[in-house]
């Protein structure tokens, strides 16, 4: 016996286009995920959303490594002690 059922819902073009390749870049189905997703709301009754904002000193980070990576000057850390300290500079 079919238990499935369609849904239709209007979503922004770009958003389920980038969905769709992230989906296909893991190799699962984008309709797999939204089933997951709806299981997990099931089970769960909440939902969690996850927003990420670097901070300030973060960016400023990132943009150093780009430049350094950019310009083939990145170095490696001399061990751990070396590496920590560099993190806390």
């Amino acid at each position: 016996m079919h238990n499935k059922t369609l849904m239709s819902f209007k979503v922004d073009k770009s958003l389920k286009s980038s969905a769709q390749k992230i989906a296909e870049e893991i190799g699962v189905p984008l309709s797999t995920l939204i089933n997951a997703f709806l299981r997990q709301f099931v089970r769960d009754e909440e939902v969690n959303f996850s927003l990420y904002v670097p901070t300030k000193r973060l960016k400023k980070a990132i943009g150093v490594a780009e430049k350094e990576y950019t310009k083939g000057t990145v170095s490696k850390a001399g061990g751990v002690d070396d590496l920590m300290k560099r993190l806390r500079s």
